[in-house]
């Protein structure tokens, strides 16, 4: 069972996931008005890896006989001034993500949790994958600068995402 504290440390950070689940369809929705289906394709489907991110969580403290509680999620930016100004939000999320993740970790390991520290494992290592993702979008971005034609090759490119299932994903999500 999961004490207390740590019960309501993961509560956060599934409120956190969700939350950059809302910034990823918001960004989603920027990227339809833009007429950038590609980065609106990428950038949605970001936002259910971030759902399927905190329905994993959410299925852990389940398990270990804990107690979700949900709260809310705060508006999330619904206008950029770029493709690039998106990403650097996006990436700059993911690295917010990261630190979180890592201060849970620590924490779980101060409380001597080790099956909650080998469950946050898998996080750390998708943290890893999120910045590297965002860091190589924005630096193609920059590289193309205010090129028409390289921003629809890289729209192009994103619109090519395959979803791929995540560890834990509840059948049917």
């Amino acid at each position: 069972m999961l004490s207390d504290s740590i019960q309501g440390a993961i509560n956060e950070q599934i409120n956190h996931e969700f939350a950059s689940a809302y910034v990823y369809l918001a960004m989603s929705a920027y990227f339809e008005r833009k007429s950038l289906p590609g980065f609106a394709r990428w950038t949605r489907m970001q936002s259910h890896e971030e759902v399927m991110h905190g329905l994993k969580l959410f299925d852990y403290v389940n398990d270990r006989g804990g107690t979700v509680d949900l709260a809310p999620v705060s508006k999330p930016v619904g206008d950029y001034d770029s493709p690039l100004a998106v990403f650097e939000a996006a990436l700059e999320q993911e690295k917010q993500v990261t630190q979180l993740i890592h201060r849970l970790y620590a924490f779980v390991g101060d409380e001597k949790d080790y099956a909650t520290q080998v469950a946050l494992e898998w996080f750390i290592a998708e943290q890893v994958e999120e910045e590297k993702v965002g860091s190589e979008i924005v630096d193609q971005l920059r590289m193309i600068g205010d090129n028409q034609t390289g921003l629809l090759i890289i729209d192009r490119e994103l619109g090519l995402r395959s979803a791929a299932p995540i560890d834990g994903q509840v059948s049917g999500a």
